[in-house]
Formats: structure tokens, C-alpha cells, sequence
């Protein structure tokens, strides 16, 4: 139940007076004996350390007459069957990473915060029961990708990318920006996602100050920042949690729940309370001491499914003879209810690829406690349907259509993520079914369906440019495509549709309720077109209607009573409102609709005394 508990385990400062007092303290339950060891004793003679609790908490307190910080250091665990492993630190703030794993002393932060103005918006108790109501237009960055030195294709720092990257989001309409992990890891080809320094920020692209301006600056232009986290899983790297201290300790110990196959990594055991109090406290750390706004919580399908990931036989049911994991329904509980206790107005969003009832219901309500939910099905639907050839798409129409069958029971976010433009998924342009020109076009109408569609959105870096190759983690994005007209064209009409997304509240502020979304026209599936209204709490609604076929449709539907049409934002810049007329028939109001092929336009319904035509 103690959820700091950094300020007690690891390495922390105790004394200034006269010199340097450190204290460092580790867990190691099943150790025989633990030893510090590193640049202080010259990594030659290492110091015994004492245990202090009866569930083993060993504790050395080192005095140094000058400052340890960026000192190296490890532990040394003495197993009960007489190895000894060299261990990176569990609670290091800073940590070499990679290979070695070394933790680095780090307790000092000289760094001042300029972004009070950014935590007292974020922090209005008038915003708590309507931070949700509000746009979110999230970009998803693989900061050791975004942009690479051209000389050496070496990744930028934390404050180069800042610079680089805080100016760009906010031109392009992004409200938020959502970081694949962050957390130490020893191999770039997991992403990020396999971590073993959790509470250390890489040491990739500098040092956790470096790491708080990155923050800051995107702060201080009115850019939130979430975390990818990952509560799941570790890596089997011996300087890391696996098997601490010399047998299973931070991961579950029967082999039913123990590893995944798939992964080649271990599954934390969420039921253990150290291990609750190291994974709390670790999501706690970061939204307190590096001010960030959200957690996007990776993996959560394989937590809640004792068969996730495994074959009839290789799983135990639960005490009620199901699948379910009840250590991490209580787990996510306990984790949502302590960061909104302390940060009421964050972002806590489940990647849960499963159908898990009640992921964004309240924890005091039965439901896990998150906010915001991935809608994964809604994900690979509309992209197996835009990957479909144009002649047999209407046999697909369900793809728009059964999404808002389940829309509004949970609070989903839409993601156009780096999940889906990977391992051979093809880049967000690539999806389109059609030719060289036409991809441009459809892709354009796929982006305002999803921005249109209710549900916060997320969309992977260098989908707005329509990069064609797939993201590729060891190189940049490939910029060098703004250079061709049909890219540059592309990335300023998904700027152009944020900056509308943005300024047009119907498509936000209602997005969680069947209030704010109404069917025109459904099942137009021959036509493979949509119809639709987005409506805000004041009643005020805009139609949306795009086209997914390769030819030009007609559509017909009533309109309300004595409203014209008027055009806010389309697809191409040659659609015109004169697409649209409007016209009175046996006492009904009704509009006829002309759209080109791949193509969408948004209209807004306005009080007229007249019936024009437009």
C-alpha cells in the first residue's frame, strides 16, 4: 500500500551536511547475501550490504566527501544456490541501459518547471467532469525515429527533439503527444517495450533533466504528453528483473502464468503487493516528477486472460472456472484509483485487444477505472475494408457500420497507431485499394470518417505525410517525400482537418453517448457511402458524408425543417456547395448530395427562411 516507493528503495540522497550521504536499498527476498558494487569501490571491492526487514530489504548507507551523481553502480545478489548475478537497480532513475544495464546515481534535479500555466488548465477542478468532452488529437512518436541526424543517422537528444517536435504538433493541430515507451530497455528492436529500468527515462537521448525539458517544452505550447507503459511484461536480460534474486520474484512462479511464449518475456505477478507498490508507484512517479499528462497502459489484454497467449492445456482457470485473471481486474482498479486520487484530470488509457466489459467504467462502479479505451476492432475492420478492392467493398460495408453498433460502451479512442504500419500491415497510404492518384484521394476520405466517426483519435507519426514505406525503428521518418507534391498536399490537408476538428465542437464534445451521433444514412453499401450527424450539447448538429466507392454517387435524404446546407470542409478543393441541393417535397425537406469518387465533405445545417439552392 505505500505508493512512493522510489523515496524509500534505491538509491536517495539522505544528508548534504558535510559530504554526500546515500542510501541504497533493494528487495531480495530469496538472496543468501547482497553486495553494492561500483565506480566508488572501483568495481573490484564490493560492499556487504545489511538486511533490514524480514522480507528482505537489504540496505547500505555509503558517505562520500564529493557527490555521486552519474556514478555507475549494480548489485550484487548471492544466490541461494551459490551464483553470483550482477543487477541493475530496480528504482534507478538513470540508468546506461542497453547490454550493461549499469545504474547511474541520479538524485539531484537542478531542473525549474515554466509550464504552471499548462498544469493549472490541465488542473481546473471545473475541467474534471468535462476533460473528456474536449478534442484529443493524440500523434504517436518513436522518439529514436521521429528525425535522425542526416551525417550519421543518429538520433536527436531529448531537447533537439522538444525543439523539433513541439513547434511541428501544435502547427498540425495535435493537442497531444503520445511517446512509444520511454523507460530504459536493452534492445531498440522491442521499441521500447521490453523495459528494464522502469522508473530510469533512456539514457538514448540524455539524461532525465533532458527528459523533463522535452516535457516542458511541449508544455509551455499547449501539447500534453503520454506515456507508453508497460505493466505486463519484462525481458529475460540478466542485468534486469528477471528471476532478481535468483528464482522468480518480480514474475508470477508457476508456469501457467510465468512467461510469454510468444514474447519470449515474463509476466509481472500483479497479485504480489511489492510488486503492486513497484508498478504504482512507478506510474505515480512519472506523472509527478515529469509532469506528464497520460499513460497509455500496453498490453492489457494479456493481463486480464489467464489463456492469453496460450493452448488448451497450458492455462488454470480461476476460482469461478473461467479465463479471467482476478489479481489484474483488482490490480488495474487499485492502479486507476490511485493515480485519479492524486491526479484527477490525467489520461489513463487501456491498449485492451480484447471485448473486457466496463474498461472505462469507474472502479467504484465495477469497471477497471481507466478513461479512454484503443477501439482495435474498429481499427482492423476499417482497414481490412479500405484494403479491400474498390468492385467488392459494398460486400464490407459492415465495417462502417457495426462499429457504432458497440461505440458508446466504452469511451474509445480511434487509432490510426504503429501497430498497424508494421510487420508487412503496409503504411497508412499503402491500405488504400486503388490506383497511384486515387490512393491519395481515398486516404483523404479514411482520415475524415475517423475524424468524424465518435471518439478521441491517434494517429502514428508520418501517416499525416503519407510515408509509403513501412515505419522502420532504425531510421528516420522519410521526410525527403514533402518534396513530391501529392505528400505535401496530403500532410496540409490532415493539418487542415485538425485545425477543423478542433474549431468544430460537434465532433467532440458529445463523444460518448448515442446524443451526440445519428444515423442519416446507413445502408447505402451499393454506393459504399456514409451519412451522418455529429450533434453537440446544445443540439446543434453537421452533416458528414463521404464516399468510399470509385465512381461519382448520388444521395438523397431529408434534412431537418427549414435548414439549408452549407459546406465547411471537404476532401478536395475543387468540391464546391454546389454539390448540394436543397429542395421541399411532399411537405419534407430534403437534400440531394453529389460526391465524387473517394471523397467526403462536412455541411453544416442552417436556420434559413428560404428553400435555395446551392
Amino acid at each position: 500500500s505505500f505508493f512512493s516507493s522510489y523515496s524509500f528503495l534505491g538509491c536517495n540522497l539522505i544528508n548534504k551536511d558535510g559530504g554526500f550521504t546515500y542510501s541504497f536499498r533493494v528487495w531480495a527476498p530469496n538472496a543468501k547475501a547482497v553486495y553494492l558494487i561500483g565506480d566508488f569501490c572501483s568495481w573490484i571491492n564490493p560492499f556487504l550490504m545489511k538486511k533490514i526487514t524480514e522480507n528482505g530489504v537489504y540496505e547500505f548507507i555509503y558517505f562520500s566527501p564529493t557527490s555521486l551523481e552519474k556514478t555507475a553502480y549494480k548489485f550484487i545478489i548471492e544466490t541461494k544456490d551459490g551464483r553470483r548475478i550482477f543487477k541493475g537497480d530496480p528504482y534507478a532513475r538513470f540508468s546506461r541501459g542497453l547490454d550493461d544495464g549499469a545504474s547511474l546515481v541520479f538524485c539531484e534535479s537542478d531542473f525549474e518547471w515554466c509550464d504552471g500555466p499548462w498544469l493549472k488548465y490541465r488542473n481546473n477542478p471545473s475541467i474534471s467532469t468535462k476533460y473528456l468532452a474536449s478534442p484529443l488529437n493524440i500523434y504517436e512518436v518513436h522518439l529514436s525515429s521521429f528525425y535522425r541526424r542526416e551525417k550519421d543517422n543518429s538520433p536527436l537528444n531529448y531537447r533537439e527533439i522538444a525543439d523539433i517536435l513541439g513547434p511541428y504538433v501544435k502547427s498540425m493541430g495535435y493537442t497531444h503527444v503520445e511517446l512509444l515507451p520511454i523507460a530504459e530497455h536493452p534492445y531498440d528492436g522491442s521499441w521500447g517495450y521490453q523495459v528494464g529500468g522502469y522508473y530510469a527515462p533512456t539514457s538514448r537521448f540524455g539524461d532525465p533533466d533532458d527528459f523533463r525539458y522535452f516535457v516542458n517544452k511541449l508544455h509551455t505550447l499547449g501539447i500534453g504528453v503520454i506515456l507508453d507503459w508497460v505493466p505486463a511484461h519484462f525481458p529475460k536480460d540478466e542485468w534486469g528483473l528477471f528471476e532478481f534474486d535468483g528464482q522468480p520474484l518480480y514474475e508470477y512462479q508457476g508456469a501457467d502464468r510465468m512467461e510469454s511464449a510468444s514474447w519470449g518475456t515474463r509476466f509481472f505477478d500483479v497479485g504480489r503487493e511489492e510488486v503492486q507498490s513497484f508498478l504504482i508507484s512507478n506510474a505515480l512517479y512519472f506523472l509527478r516528477e515529469f509532469h506528464i499528462d497520460g499513460l497509455r497502459v500496453d498490453a492489457v489484454a494479456s493481463m486480464l486472460y489467464l489463456d492469453y497467449d496460450r493452448l488448451p492445456g497450458e492455462w488454470l482457470p480461476n476460482i469461478n472456472g473461467n479465463n479471467i485473471n482476478l489479481e489484474a481486474v483488482a490490480f488495474f482498479k487499485k492502479l486507476n484509483c490511485k493515480v485519479f486520487e492524486e491526479f484527477p484530470n490525467v489520461l489513463m488509457i487501456a491498449e485492451e485487444s480484447g471485448s473486457f466489459g466496463s474498461t472505462t467504467k469507474p472502479a467504484h462502479l465495477g469497471g477497471l477505472g481507466f478513461n479512454l479505451k484503443w477501439n482495435m476492432g474498429f481499427a482492423n475492420d476499417f482497414y481490412d475494408y479500405l484494403m479491400t478492392p474498390a468492385g467488392d467493398r459494398s460486400l464490407k460495408h459492415s465495417a462502417l457500420t457495426f462499429p457504432l453498433m458497440y461505440a458508446f460502451s466504452e469511451n474509445y479512442v480511434l487509432p490510426v497507431s504503429h501497430d498497424e504500419v508494421v510487420h508487412g500491415k503496409l503504411s497508412f497510404i499503402d491500405k488504400m485499394n486503388a490506383s497511384y492518384e486515387d490512393k491519395f484521394l481515398l486516404g483523404r476520405s479514411a482520415a475524415l470518417l475517423i475524424m468524424t466517426y465518435p471518439g478521441k483519435k491517434l494517429m502514428f507519426m508520418g501517416c499525416e505525410f503519407a510515408q509509403f514505406r513501412e515505419w522502420d525503428y532504425e531510421n528516420s521518418l522519410e521526410w525527403f517525400m514533402l518534396d513530391y507534391p501529392r505528400h505535401g498536399e496530403f500532410r496540409e490537408f490532415i493539418r487542415s482537418l485538425n485545425h477543423f476538428y478542433l474549431k468544430t465542437n460537434q465532433l467532440w464534445v458529445d463523444d460518448f453517448t448515442e446524443d451526440g451521433f445519428r444515423w442519416i444514412l446507413p445502408d447505402e453499401k451499393d454506393r459504399c457511402t456514409v451519412v451522418y450527424r455529429r450533434i453537440n450539447d446544445k443540439g446543434e448538429s453537421i452533416i458528414c458524408a463521404i464516399n468510399f466507392s470509385d465512381s461519382e454517387q448520388q444521395t438523397e435524404f431529408e434534412i431537418n425543417k427549414c435548414k439549408s446546407l452549407e459546406l465547411l470542409f471537404a476532401t478536395e478543393p475543387h468540391i464546391s456547395s454546389k454539390i448540394a441541393t436543397v429542395y421541399k417535397k411532399d411537405g419534407k425537406y430534403l437534400a440531394k448530395l453529389t460526391l465524387p469518387k473517394y471523397s467526403g465533405v462536412v455541411l453544416n445545417e442552417k436556420t434559413h427562411k428560404l428553400i435555395i439552392k446551392i
